[in-house]
C-alpha cells in the first residue's frame, strides 16, 4: 500500500555506455516498492510509443549525417512525448519515476561532444521539459573501456552496434568527462557513483544517496 503522503519524484540515471544504468534502475525499483512506493521505470529515448519509434531511428544512425543539432531536435521530440504521455501523469499519481537517461544525455552527447551551442541547447531544453527538472540525478562513472566491453558482451551475436556504442574510445572518454563536469556544476542535483562497483554494492550506494537527498518512508 502506498503511503498517503507520498509525493512523486523524478530520479534520472546517467552515464556512458555499459555503465550499469538499467541494472541499477531495476534494483532501485525493487527497493522502493518494498517500502510501498509506486514506481514507474522508463528510459530515453523512449518510454512512450512515439518516443520508442524515434529511438529506433536515432540509434540506427540514420540521423547522424544530419548533425548533432538535428539529433538534439529528435531527442527533444521524443522527450516531449515521453514527458506528456508517461512522466507527468506518473508523477501526478504520486509515483516515483526512475528514468534511464534524460536531459544530461543531451547535454553531454549533443552539447559537449556534438558542440551544439550551449545557449541554443539550453533554450531547446527549457521548451522541451517545461520546468520538469529531476529531483535527483545519479551519474554512474566508469572507465569507458570497461563500459564498452560490457556493452559488447550483452549484445546479441547478430545485433548491430548502435549509433553511440560504435564511436571511438576517445569519444567515450570525452563523454565521461562531460558527465563529471555536469555533476560538478550541479552538485545539489547530481551524485556521482562508482560504476565499477558490483551491482549490489552500487545499488546500496545509490539507495543511500536517495535516502540522504529525498525524504521517503523508511523500513523499520
Amino acid at each position: 500500500m502506498r503511503p498517503a503522503a507520498a509525493a512523486g519524484r523524478l530520479i534520472t540515471l546517467e552515464g556512458g555506455e555499459g555503465a550499469g544504468k538499467s541494472t541499477l534502475a531495476r534494483a532501485l525499483k525493487e527497493r522502493a516498492e518494498q517500502l510501498g512506493l509506486q514506481v514507474t521505470l522508463t528510459r530515453e529515448p523512449g518510454g512512450s510509443p512515439k518516443a520508442e519509434a524515434i529511438r529506433e531511428v536515432i540509434l540506427s544512425g540514420a540521423v547522424k549525417e544530419h548533425g548533432p543539432f538535428v539529433e538534439a531536435l529528435m531527442f527533444s521530440a521524443a522527450r516531449i512525448d515521453h514527458i506528456d504521455r508517461l512522466i507527468r501523469p506518473a508523477l501526478a499519481r504520486g509515483n516515483w519515476v526512475l528514468c534511464d537517461r534524460f536531459i544530461d544525455s543531451t547535454r553531454a552527447y549533443q552539447g559537449a561532444l556534438g558542440r551544439v551551442d550551449a545557449a541554443l541547447l539550453a533554450e531547446l531544453e527549457a521548451v522541451t521539459i517545461d520546468g520538469l527538472l529531476p529531483d535527483l540525478t545519479l551519474i554512474l562513472d566508469l572507465d569507458p573501456a570497461i563500459g564498452l566491453a560490457r556493452a559488447a558482451r550483452r549484445r546479441a551475436p547478430d545485433e548491430a552496434v548502435d549509433r553511440f556504442e560504435g564511436e571511438a574510445l576517445a569519444f567515450h572518454r570525452t563523454l565521461r568527462q562531460a558527465y563529471l563536469d555536469i555533476a560538478a556544476a550541479e552538485p545539489q542535483r547530481c551524485v556521482v557513483l562508482d560504476g565499477a562497483l558490483p551491482p549490489a554494492a552500487l545499488a546500496q550506494a545509490a539507495w543511500t544517496a536517495i535516502r540522504e537527498r529525498l525524504p521517503a518512508p523508511q523500513p523499520a
